[in-house]
């Protein structure tokens, strides 16, 4: 059991967590035709637009309700109704994901009863779904606020039917903003490797893989699980749920559809694919396929080749929850020593680590305690840079946001292969690491200092 730390400190430095508006936009993102609307300041949806559009390298589909301090005092249900007519005029979304920030929820915005107003005032868009979503900065991080909207997706889109007949090769997936969109696309590749069609909400892995359409640009989201097919999560035989913190979402799914459930905390690392691989083979009531096992062996065979880079290396991770959790198990798994660890936010999932602390704070946290144990290498977004040079550790960059180098959101870290990937991408930058270090550095490295 590992023992949760909150600095005392009176404010954040180098922030480390992003926002639970950022978090609940980008569920919205993995729907098909949909348009996220945060109820808020310009300044605030620019911002967040800004850093997906410096993570993903594509346009993004995000509107605001521009609020100002003459709304924020007097009310801005009016600016509510007027954006939400104002996009379904415009755009014809199928869904409009309605999201609240810390300014409307400061000001005490009762949302649900602004959407009934809208129903009111404009009934020729009934056809148009609207998912209200309560998501404060002050509280929660990226992943609650995915959490939450994933949540409530479920509650207001996927029809309550418990007993009702199942689709035998149908599942469903939730998954937590942990995954990346290549990774949804891996995962997608291994269920239906046993013959399953899944529905994975949201499906990032549809939307924000990076990809042209005919059309060469959308006002709305380019791709993701459909409506439709969000519906359709009713009739599915069985439900993954993939991360702790969509636990709350898996119980909501649960209610509503009566169907099984099978959750797992990560999926980096032989014994959580190995669990999934297995689960995957008894739904379907196949066999695993022979390409499984080869994948298996060339996984295991990476773990023997890379031991001794990662044996008693000091590692530093820093990220939401779901993800430090997966990280801090594969290095501890694989031999090294994790000398830091640092959460946005506080988590339950936190106590199972299997180190000794974990502190709930910030980078300068993470710089700390890497500059004070030795890190050799530092696990955390495109904030830790400095952090990194700092320090003299190497940097593995994972999370959000990930801004300056390209691909880091196609990258897939989950199963057999992706793990393998993750091994040979640490193992690189520690043996780099360590012939940056004396006296191991080259002689004419040595000669030009």
């Amino acid at each position: 059991m590992a023992e949760i730390l909150t600095p005392t400190k009176a404010l954040s430095v180098n922030p480390l967590k992003a926002s639970q508006p950022i978090g609940a936009s980008l569920a919205f993102l993995g729907v098909a035709e949909c348009m996220p609307l945060e109820h808020g300041a310009r300044g605030c949806a620019s911002f967040n637009k800004l850093f997906f559009m410096r993570h993903f390298n594509e346009p993004i589909a995000l509107q605001t309700t521009a609020m100002d301090q003459t709304t924020t005092v007097l009310g801005a249900d009016d600016n509510v109704v007027e954006a939400l007519a104002t996009i379904c005029a415009k755009n014809a979304p199928k869904v409009i994901g309605l999201v609240t920030t810390g300014l409307s929820e400061m000001q005490g915005a009762d949302v649900p009863r602004t959407v009934k107003e809208f129903r009111n005032k404009h009934p020729e868009f009934a056809s148009v779904a609207v998912v209200p979503v309560s998501a404060s900065d002050t509280l929660g991080c990226l992943e609650t606020g995915f959490a939450t909207a994933v949540e409530s997706m479920i509650q207001a889109l996927v029809p309550r039917r418990p007993t009702s007949w199942k689709n035998r090769n149908q599942i469903n997936v939730l998954a937590s903003s942990s995954l990346s969109p290549g990774d949804l696309e891996a995962l997608r590749a291994w269920i239906e490797a046993f013959g399953l069609t899944p529905i994975l909400l949201p499906d990032l892995g549809a939307s924000l893989d990076g990809h042209l359409i005919e059309q060469g640009f959308s006002t709305l989201t380019y791709g993701g699980v459909t409506r439709e097919e969000i519906e359709s999560m009713a009739d599915s035989y069985a439900t993954l749920v993939i991360g702790r913190s969509m636990n709350r979402a898996g119980d909501a799914l649960q209610a509503l559809t009566g169907a099984s459930d099978f959750r797992f905390d990560q999926l980096i690392g032989l014994q959580s694919s190995d669990a999934f691989t297995e689960i995957l083979s008894e739904i379907s009531g196949r066999p695993v396929p022979p390409k499984f096992a080869r994948k298996r062996d060339q996984l295991t065979d990476a773990m023997v080749d890379c031991q001794f880079q990662f044996g008693g290396a000091k590692v530093g991770v820093a990220g939401d929850s779901d993800l430090l959790a997966a990280l801090v198990e594969f290095f501890h798994g694989m031999g090294a020593d994790v000398v830091a660890a640092v959460a946005s936010t506080r988590s339950a999932r936190l106590a199972d680590l299997p180190i000794e602390e974990v502190v709930v704070g910030d980078l300068e946290d993470l710089e700390t305690l890497a500059r004070e144990r030795g890190a050799d290498l530092i696990v955390t977004n495109s904030h830790g840079v400095e952090v990194a040079r700092r320090t003299g550790a190497a940097l593995l960059r994972a999370g959000f946001p990930v801004y300056d180098c390209y691909g880091a959101h196609s990258d897939a870290w989950i199963g057999y292969g992706g793990t393998r990937r993750l091994i040979f991408a640490a193992a690189n930058l520690l043996a780099a690491h360590y012939q940056e270090l004396r006296p191991f550095v080259s002689k004419y490295k040595q000669a030009a200092e």
